[in-house]
């Protein structure tokens, strides 16, 4: 199965105690205990060959006491001392698991969940899908639309509604479900004689632990005697079970990529343990011919480059071939000060070649020189009648273009052949190679090292540099005739590949070294006016108080809150102290006192200073005075672009202060910023898609969809419905896109489940259309384990007959969703392809600068701005014809802001 979850987190202690006393009490020759160790390492091996990972993180408990037996000195008091032939079973996993490659991770005085609480929340908020590998029931408090949870042993899966559906309570009320029943095993308290049903039917009636104990006198019987016996102890159990999200962490989700295992030290650990098996895995991955680390001398002709008459026969080679691979060396990722070291092509399969121009090291031999060869290479790679093949040609695009070189006749990329094909799971070279040639591939990392020692591709010796480089070009060239005819075989699939994904290369190439002006003074005007505002925010919140405090100590507010202002206390800590948590404050904030809400706000402004206004001018670029994205088109699984260094697309919009960094974004001197955005597009994809008549005629007559959505289904004039209706139908509108349950809605718009549920039926009976349609994608969804965009994309499903529901759930969702976003992205990027056709053909003094969302994003020279609105909103609202029409809004401004 394609992976879906970039991250997996692995509970290790928990597999660990698992593997002891599930399997047999194995020990080696020496009487050294292996068959906890043995059985770990085999259920790793089996997760990651499963779902292969871009990052994993492997974490233990922590020896020792942590944070939880300083509030309850009791904590896991009744559990018995570790069997000692488990113990010493653990330094020797660590030492291999290590030797794996993977990421380990043992962080003193919190627990191993603690860990993987806050990686999975870091995970989500970048949009990384993460998958938590455990048995543990309170991890059950992390899932969430970004996280999953499995456990291997019993092939249990766990989203959202999986949780419900198993605990009877969503993941945000899993704290309170455990805290009622308490946990014998870890010695937490709770209430007497409260089991499962017990603790779910008082959360389903009360809401919350906090609802449970506001209303303890109503609950009869002796449970509800019991329950009024321990009140005083179940904010000890919240905050026992309470899994921390805010570990302070030396690394994040983005710093647990593998590394390649070090192969000699395992096999001396699998001969000590005695595993034949892991020594056969190791055996496999290095001595099978087409899947070795160096392929073998009949496999392939790679030459290193070094003299004239070699150089000339290379380009007779290449002036002949109908296609060649190509590719660069550089000396860093980032496009706009990467530095050519070396290029290598392939005409053959096993044919390859390295032409070393700029390695720099104590004795290295003599190169060709880099200009003659460039400029005796820029026509070959100008000319559109000579055709290339690369990985991920878009960077080898943007490096030549530093040295005066437009690359034309891209014909083919294996990142997109492969992204096409399936857009699940990664598209590197190194996984295409292992997936399509069932060969392992030189890794940067085996020439280059890692971490703090690893040096740049020209400090690398010519030898090992020239069959890293000529491998790059062989299996490109290689991959490319395994993934072409598959293209070929599904003609819309090579259409999309043709028409859309390989115009876009050279397109977003231009975008990225374009750029866009950052004004860095505005940015530190901005850095500076929070700094004053928060300061402000600090004094005015020690004026409310009465006295100085700091507005970062717990112990300071709660004083100051409780014990001075007499307010009320929510919820208390273990050790009976109010609490001051964020969702303590927020409620003190909503209940109107000043204090709490100043402290929130304080909060958030300093976020924002360090995440925004003070980072962004450290990424623009000083030769060019422009921040330059880096924008993905083989990530998003439903075709969307994606952008990193920095993520545009998580420019905050929903607060003025948020609002306040786009007015950074500038235009040149003599031009501005034009912005044109679709409107409601994926409602309209959804409309053409359902082909419901209430939808279509309301997208005909130009109406406020959402208006006319909640004057639909509440039988209303559109003018009689009320701001909230329109509110509450546009999270119908949007929620139903996306999947949402009526549970969703309801905490959406802070109604009941049974008011959400009204509301969704009604949608249904007036818009019959849609529903129909929803039934029917899932209905061949499971037949054909697909779904496609209007324009053929298609996004593979390998969940849909899964035997599990809450799996299969899932991907019904995603079978529905994925259309429509799909459909989407598809109309985006027919647009920019649009928009930079007028560009190219017309000339005008404009070009693309960004593409963010539904959105594209201009920069015009002033005198043109006005000649330029037609054509473009002409490009964009002609990039498909449904069945309603396609608007897109246009804005001109100074700066982004203002534009948007």
């Amino acid at each position: 199965m394609a992976t879906q979850y970039p991250l997996i987190l692995v509970d290790a202690s928990g597999y660990l105690f698992r593997a002891y006393h599930a399997l047999p009490k194995l020990t080696n020759s020496k009487g050294e205990a292996t068959g906890a160790l043995i059985g770990v390492l085999n259920m790793l091996r089996k997760l990651i060959d499963a779902h292969r990972p871009d990052y994993i993180g492997v974490i233990f408990d922590a020896a020792g006491k942590n944070f939880r037996n300083d509030l309850y000195p009791d904590y896991k008091a009744h559990r018995p001392p570790m069997p000692e032939d488990l113990r010493e079973q653990i330094q020797p996993l660590q030492d291999i698991i290590r030797a794996m490659g993977l990421p380990l991770l043992v962080i003193p005085e919190v627990e191993a969940d603690d860990v993987i609480g806050t990686l999975a929340t870091q995970a989500a908020e970048q949009g990384i899908q993460t998958l938590i590998s455990t048995g543990d029931k309170d991890m059950a408090q992390l899932v969430g639309e970004r996280v999953t949870l499995v456990n291997t042993m019993t092939d249990t899966w766990l989203d959202p509604e999986g949780v419900r559906e198993k605990f009877g309570v969503p993941p945000e009320r899993i704290v309170d479900y455990l805290s009622l029943m308490g946990d014998s095993a870890d010695n937490v308290p709770g209430v007497p004689k409260c089991g499962p049903k017990t603790a779910a039917k008082w959360i389903g009636e009360y809401g919350d632990l906090d609802g449970v104990i506001t209303n303890a006198e109503r609950i009869k019987g002796k449970v509800g005697e019991n329950l009024r016996s321990v009140l005083d102890q179940l904010q000890l159990a919240r905050q026992l079970t309470t899994i921390k999200r805010d570990v302070q962490l030396d690394l994040g989700p983005a710093d647990l990529a593998p590394t390649p295992p070090d192969r000699e030290t395992l096999r001396t650990w699998y001969a000590r343990i005695e595993s034949r098996r892991l020594l056969a895995s190791l055996d496999d991955a290095s001595e099978t011919p087409e899947a070795s680390d160096t392929p073998s001398p009949q496999d392939t002709d790679y030459d290193l480059v070094l003299t004239q008459a070699s150089f000339d026969t290379w380009m007779s080679r290449l002036e002949g071939a109908e296609l060649f691979a190509f590719d660069t060396e550089t000396t860093a990722l980032d496009y706009m000060v990467a530095e050519l070291v070396g290029v290598s092509f392939a005409v053959e399969p096993g044919q390859a070649a390295y032409v070393p121009l700029a390695h720099r090291y104590l004795g290295v031999p003599d190169q060709l020189d880099r200009d003659a060869v460039l400029a005796r290479l820029k026509p070959l790679l100008e000319d559109p009648n000579r055709l290339k093949v690369g990985q991920n040609l878009k960077y080898d695009m943007s490096v030549l273009a530093r040295y005066d070189i437009r690359m034309r006749g891209v014909a083919h990329d294996t990142m997109l052949e492969s992204y096409v094909l399936d857009s699940i799971g990664r598209h590197d070279m190194d996984t295409l190679a292992k997936k399509y040639l069932n060969r392992n591939t030189v890794h940067f990392e085996d020439i280059a090292g890692k971490g703090a020692k690893q040096i740049t591709f020209d400090q690398i010796p010519l030898e090992p540099a020239g069959h890293y480089a000529a491998e790059d070009a062989d299996v490109t060239l290689r991959l490319h005739q395994t993934l072409w005819p598959q293209l070929e075989a599904t003609p819309s699939l090579a259409e999309l590949y043709r028409d859309t994904e390989m115009p876009l290369v050279e397109i977003l190439s231009r975008i990225e070294r374009t750029g866009v002006r950052i004004d860095r003074d505005l940015l530190a005007q901005q850095s500076q006016e929070l700094s004053q505002r928060i300061a402000a925010l600090e004094a005015e919140a020690h004026e409310v108080a009465g006295r100085p405090f700091n507005m970062g100590s717990p112990k300071q507010i709660g004083a100051i809150l409780f014990d001075e202002q007499g307010i009320k206390p929510i919820a208390k800590t273990p050790k009976g102290a109010p609490s001051t948590s964020e969702d303590v404050l927020e409620q003190l904030a909503d209940q109107g006192h000043a204090l709490p809400r100043l402290i929130l706000q304080h909060r958030g402004l300093s976020k924002l200073k360090s995440t925004y206004t003070d980072k962004l001018p450290q990424m623009v670029n000083a030769e060019t005075g422009r921040v330059h994205t880096s924008y993905h088109q083989a990530v998003a699984a439903t075709g969307r672009l994606s952008s990193s260094d920095p993520n545009l697309q998580n420019i905050p919009i929903r607060t003025e202060e948020g609002r306040r960094i786009r007015h950074a974004f500038v235009a040149e001197p003599g031009h501005r910023l034009l912005a044109a955005d679709y409107s409601q597009i994926e409602l309209r994809i959804m409309a053409h898609l359902s082909g419901d008549e209430r939808l279509l005629a309301a997208f005909s007559r130009g109406q406020d969809i959402h208006r006319a959505t909640a004057a639909e289904i509440l039988d209303l004039d559109p003018e009689q419905v009320t701001g909230e209706q329109r509110r509450s139908a546009k999270a119908v509108n949007f929620g139903l896109i996306y999947g949402m349950s009526a549970f969703g809605l309801a905490k959406q718009l802070g109604i009941t489940r049974g008011a959400a549920q009204e509301y969704v039926d009604r949608y249904f009976q007036r818009y019959p259309g849609v529903k129909d349609f929803m039934e029917r994608t899932r209905a061949k969804a499971h037949e054909d384990k697909y779904v496609e965009t209007l324009f053929g994309r298609r996004l593979y499903l390998p969940e849909i007959n899964h035997s599990n529901q809450s799996r299969r759930a899932a991907a019904e969702r995603t079978a529905i969703n994925a259309p429509m976003q799909g459909t989407a992205a598809d109309i985006i990027k027919r647009a920019m392809i649009a928009v930079d056709d007028w560009i190219q053909r017309e000339r005008p003094p404009a070009r693309i600068i960004m593409q963010v969302h539904d959105e594209l994003v201009l920069e015009i020279a002033e005198d043109a701005i006005e000649d330029s609105r037609q054509p473009i909103r002409a490009a964009m609202e002609s990039a498909a014809q449904l069945a309603v029409p396609l608007i897109v809004d246009i804005g001109i401004g100074d700066n982004w802001e203002e534009a948007h």
